[in-house]
């Protein structure tokens, strides 16, 4: 039985407001592609995945933040719309953040993260909720002076100061912020967790969205000719099956998961955005190895091609397949064995000229998404019929 009394538990339908946000952290993602299609190196990596911890981190908290205030109340608007223009500023220096635009990086996401949990920490409806925020301020606060001194110093040690500031707020995300004797006690929180899970499922459509653009704006840039429209289909189909492999059924399977775990739901939300960080990064790095695919369909196979374009679609699946085991306890098992198939993939493409290698990409891809459908009806029967007993 849920500890949350039947009235409070509220579904309410994600606002314009909240989509109209997400559009800024979208172009985020098209700054981290370009900043990684800039810097293809192991270090060029790195701060891709720094700024994407910091970028998408601020993300989570605010729709969170969003999500336990409700964002019909005043306070939470202004708290998004504050958000969203610190936003804009802060992802507009990210091709330039290890240059000389570390500052206009630094203080728009230290302010949307101090802003949003301290006003969650104040304007919470109950005790337990602003307890969690204050915890979140602390943790905030032990990561804010690496960011700060990471702004300050050259490019090569602000990797660095940034990667240890990262790796605190990830690791506070991942462990719900505990302190000494005080952590998250999920079941004793009042939250719409459906509504939450319809938040990251119109993010992932709008990622998706973003990925298709980057296929036809490096069609754009490119000679249209037979080569290149072929590799921007075989993107597409990729596309297509990266979709299906989660929106054929699997949505259903996360909002059954959802409602049958009770006072407990925001367990399930906290692994779907801790998930989502990956997901993020998967995304970028499959835009980015298809950027590369489209400028030049007939040239050699490499490893850089091959990790982006393999290791992408790889990194996605095996996240999905932990979150789904975690939650569902299924579907899993498919994931893992398309993750073999990508690995394999993904070797045999550093020899093989690059549409060969996206048609193997495709092949691996429809096949798993099939299998997923599949899986996904029978998982989602099942779990139906074990919360109706």
């Amino acid at each position: 039985m849920s500890s949350v009394p039947e009235p409070t538990r509220l579904r309410r339908q994600v606002s314009p407001l909240e989509l109209f946000y997400d559009l800024v952290f979208v172009f985020a993602v098209s700054q981290l592609s370009h900043h990684l299609l800039e810097h293809l190196t192991w270090r060029g990596a790195a701060e891709t995945a720094v700024l994407l911890v910091a970028v998408f981190g601020s993300w989570a908290y605010t729709s969170l933040e969003a999500t336990f205030l409700d964002i019909g109340r005043l306070v939470t608007r202004w708290m998004v719309v504050v958000a969203m223009g610190l936003g804009l500023f802060m992802n507009s220096a990210i091709s330039r953040a290890f240059a000389d635009r570390a500052w206009a990086f630094v203080v728009p996401l230290l302010a949307i993260l101090f802003v949003a949990n301290a006003v969650t920490a104040l304007a919470a409806r109950n005790d337990a909720l602003r307890e969690h925020f204050r915890r979140t301020l602390v943790w905030t606060a032990v990561s804010a002076p690496l960011w700060l001194v990471g702004a300050t110093v050259g490019s090569g040690p602000r990797l660095w100061w940034w990667a240890a500031a990262a790796l605190v707020d990830l690791t506070g995300t991942w462990l719900a912020h505990p302190l000494p004797g005080r952590r998250l006690i999920s079941r004793e929180m009042e939250f719409d967790a459906e509504h939450m899970v319809e938040r990251l499922r119109l993010f992932f459509i709008i990622l998706l969205g973003e990925t298709v653009l980057t296929a036809g704006r490096a069609l754009t840039d490119s000679p249209f000719d037979a080569a290149g429209v072929v590799a921007t289909a075989g993107v597409f189909v990729a596309l297509v099956c990266l979709w299906a492999a989660y929106f054929g059924g699997g949505e259903n399977v996360v909002t059954t998961t959802v409602a049958a775990t009770g006072g407990d739901a925001l367990r399930t939300v906290r692994f779907g955005v801790n998930s989502a960080y990956l997901v993020v990064a998967a995304l970028v790095a499959l835009a980015v190895g298809s950027e590369l695919l489209i400028a030049h369909p007939t040239g050699h196979g490499s490893v850089t091609l091959a990790l982006l374009l393999f290791g992408g679609p790889l990194l996605y699946f095996a996240t999905t397949a932990w979150f789904f085991q975690a939650t569902a306890r299924g579907a899993w098992v498919e994931r893992l064995i398309t993750c073999v198939a990508l690995i394999d993939g993904g070797i045999a493409a550093i020899w093989l000229p690059p549409l060969v290698s996206l048609a193997f990409l495709d092949a691996i891809l429809i096949a798993a998404a099939a299998v997923l459908a599949r899986s996904h009806r029978k998982l989602a029967r099942s779990l139906e019929d074990a919360s109706a007993t």
